[in-house]
C-alpha cells in the first residue's frame, strides 16, 4: 500500500505548500512509514459506518461525487487491502458506474460525524457481476435489507489517511439519538411509575 502523501502531493501541491509555509511538515509526512493495509482500528471504523462519499472521474475530465448509503456495516472489509459493498438499485443515472468503465481510480471520504472522524482513501475499483462470484456475493449480503443489488463493487485500496477533525460539525443519526435517549426515557418511565404508586397510596 502506498504512502497517501505520495499520491496526494503533486508538484503543484508541493509548490503551494512551500509558498504557504507547510512544506517541511508535510515532507516529514511523506517519509513516514505506513501500515501495510488496514489496521484493526480502520476495520472497526469502516464496519460501523452507514454511508460514505465516493468521487469518480468522467470521460469529460470532471469528477463526480456520489453519496453511498445503507444499513450500518454495509461496507465490508474483505482483507487488509480490499473493501466491498453491494451496489443497490438507485435512480438509474449510472454516472458513477459509467465513469468506472473508463477510469478505475476513485477517492473516498468515510465520515463519523458524531465523533468528528474522517477517513480518506484512494482506491482502484472493480465492478463484478452478481452471478460471477457467488461466494463474494454471499460475503457482502445484508440481512433484513430488502433493496435489490445490481452489482458488486470491490475497492482495492491504494492508500489511506485520517483527516483532522477541524470544521467537522457534530451530527447524530436518528438511531444514535434514540440510543442516547434510551436510558433517560427508561428513567422517566421509572419515575412516572413511582409517582403513580405514590398517588395510589
Amino acid at each position: 500500500m502506498k504512502n497517501f502523501a505520495s499520491l496526494a502531493f503533486s508538484d503543484e501541491v508541493k509548490s503551494l505548500q512551500e509558498k504557504h509555509g507547510s512544506r517541511k511538515a508535510y515532507e516529514r509526512m511523506e517519509k513516514q512509514s505506513m501500515v501495510d493495509g488496514l489496521s484493526a482500528y480502520e476495520v472497526d471504523f469502516i464496519g460501523q459506518r452507514d454511508s460514505f462519499y465516493m468521487a469518480s472521474i468522467g470521460e469529460n475530465g470532471f469528477p463526480y461525487i456520489q453519496h453511498r448509503g445503507g444499513p450500518k456495516g454495509f461496507i465490508k472489509v474483505i482483507d487488509a487491502n480490499t473493501i466491498g459493498f453491494l451496489d443497490f438499485s438507485g435512480n438509474k443515472q449510472f454516472i458513477t458506474v459509467g465513469n468506472l468503465a473508463t477510469h478505475h481510480n476513485v477517492s473516498l471520504i468515510i465520515m463519523d460525524y458524531a465523533t468528528r472522524r474522517r477517513l480518506k482513501m484512494y482506491a482502484k475499483t472493480e465492478v463484478v457481476d452478481l452471478k460471477a462470484q457467488p461466494e463474494l456475493l454471499k460475503l457482502l449480503a445484508l440481512d433484513d435489507y430488502h433493496a435489490s443489488p445490481e452489482r458488486i463493487m470491490i475497492l482495492h485500496i491504494e492508500a489511506y489517511d485520517w483527516n483532522c477533525p477541524q470544521h467537522i460539525t457534530v451530527r447524530f443519526s436518528h438511531q444514535e439519538i434514540e440510543n442516547l435517549m434510551a436510558p433517560q426515557r427508561e428513567y422517566i418511565k421509572k419515575l412516572e411509575l413511582e409517582l403513580k404508586q405514590l398517588k395510589g397510596e
